[in-house]
């Protein structure tokens, strides 16, 4: 009897932080792990909004899409990918779901189900991300799922969106651990150290690992974030406007806590108002209420209204404040103000004694490319001192080594990293081997 041969092959998250997909085939079972949008790539090509995607051929044409037969809706070929496993709802491993065949299962976590949904509801495009009529299969810490001959055992980890998970897949090779993204400096380290014990336990063959952080790490931890932005709230006699991820609820509730603690409201933005009333369909996800009196909700100036902020501003009437209402309590308020959200500071004209925290990767993080250069000359033009308050949602050097060594997997693959060699290096005395990843490249385990 021949024995099976358990292969991946990497599609995405190669030379490059996210675009993850990961094609694990172990005899007839052919299951992705991931299927996220290359930011790196797409850039090369594009500048939405004037310069966008036209289609998938368009993508395809370009390297941004890999060509993968029996996995698009666009093509007419029969069915070859049993299923998708998504970690975590960030655009870099999930967006390009929109592409997938609606007959595929998609496996995911309870949570990450409700953001991509609530997500692709406020998103207008169509093309890079829309999750309509996905069949959606979620899961929890404990459950196992059984695709073929491949048992998959999701466990949660800790990482700057919640529901973030890792995998461990048991195969005619041996486990295989998957950690999608993950940290142990973050709100909730149990979860990822328990993620490491399970890993450990089940004695892999090989470990597919993030390794994001491995040039400018930093030494922090969402407590030190919480006792920063509290210092810069408590000297602030003007507004203190913050940047931060509106699926990031780690820091959402720092930001909550702090304005709490200050006397002052919380405003989120109507996007992050609705994500938030979604949220709360998990009853295991502590967020604020947006009924809870030191949440407010600010409308930015435009003349037409998306069905979903219309819901919004028709629920939450009493709460709702413009640019004119912000600009008369400014010393009272915390407001959640992004980017694209500048052209607001005109009607606030923020007073002496405002600043700026940006309390995202800097100049850039996952889901968003800022003009840094534009940021800095509105912030300038109104006297607005920046603060730079953030911690990763990606593992530390040494934290990462120490993990990888504990679970001790006779062969390591680095991911969602650009600097694999230096990766390569810096672990060359681990009894694992590292194996420099190349892309479409197919390794047996």
């Amino acid at each position: 009897m021949v024995k099976r041969k358990t292969s991946l092959t990497f599609y995405g998250g190669v030379n490059e932080i996210g675009g993850n997909k990961i094609l694990l085939q172990d005899g007839d079972a052919k299951i992705f792990f991931d299927f996220g949008m290359s930011f790196a790539m797409k850039k090369r090509y594009y500048s939405p909004p004037f310069l966008s995607p036209r289609n998938e051929k368009s993508l395809q044409e370009l390297g941004i899409l890999p060509k993968i037969e029996g996995i698009y809706k666009f093509d007419e070929k029969a069915t070859e990918v049993d299923a998708v496993f998504i970690s975590h709802g960030h655009m870099d491993h999930s967006a390009y779901l929109s592409f997938i065949k609606r007959e595929i299962p998609v496996y995911c976590g309870e949570t990450t189900k409700i953001i991509l949904q609530t997500l692709s509801e406020m998103r207008r495009t169509e093309l890079e991300f829309n999750v309509k009529d996905i069949e959606f299969k979620t899961f929890r810490t404990g459950n196992k799922i059984v695709i073929g001959d491949v048992e998959i055992e999701p466990v949660h980890v800790d990482h700057s969106v919640p529901g973030a998970y890792g995998f461990i897949m048991h195969t005619s090779s041996g486990a295989i651990v998957y950690t999608g993204d993950f940290r142990v400096h973050g709100a909730k380290p149990q979860m990822t150290l328990e993620f490491v014990e399970k890993a450990k336990a089940a004695k892999p063959a090989a470990v597919i690992t993030e390794a994001t952080n491995m040039t400018g790490a930093s030494v922090s931890s969402e407590i030190d974030v919480e006792s920063k932005l509290d210092s810069i709230v408590e000297q602030a006699n003007g507004i203190v406007l913050a940047n931060f991820a509106s699926t990031d609820v780690d820091r959402l509730n720092s930001f909550y806590r702090i304005a709490e603690k200050n006397k002052r409201c919380l405003a989120v933005s109507l996007k992050q108002a609705y994500l938030l009333k979604a949220l709360h369909k998990d009853k295991r996800l502590r967020v604020p209420d947006l009924e809870d009196k030191n949440i407010l909700i600010f409308r930015k100036s435009k003349k037409t209204k998306d069905k979903w902020e219309n819901q919004i501003m028709e629920q939450y009437q009493d709460k709702i404040k413009n640019a004119s209402d912000v600009s008369k309590q400014q010393c009272e308020l915390i407001l959640a103000l992004s980017f694209y959200d500048l052209e607001e500071l005109v009607e606030i004209n923020p007073k002496a004694g405002s600043c700026y925290v940006l309390s995202a990767s800097e100049p850039f993080n996952e889901e968003m490319e800022l003009d840094y250069e534009k940021l800095v000359n509105w912030l300038g033009h109104y006297g607005l001192p920046q603060y730079h308050v953030h911690v990763s949602g990606h593992i530390m050097p040494l934290q990462l080594r120490n993990v990888l060594k504990e679970i001790n997997a006779a062969q390591i693959f680095p991911v969602h990293t650009e600097n694999a060699e230096l990766f390569a290096k810096f672990t060359s005395d681990l009894k694992s081997k590292t194996i420099l990843v190349e892309k479409e490249k197919k390794y047996e385990v």
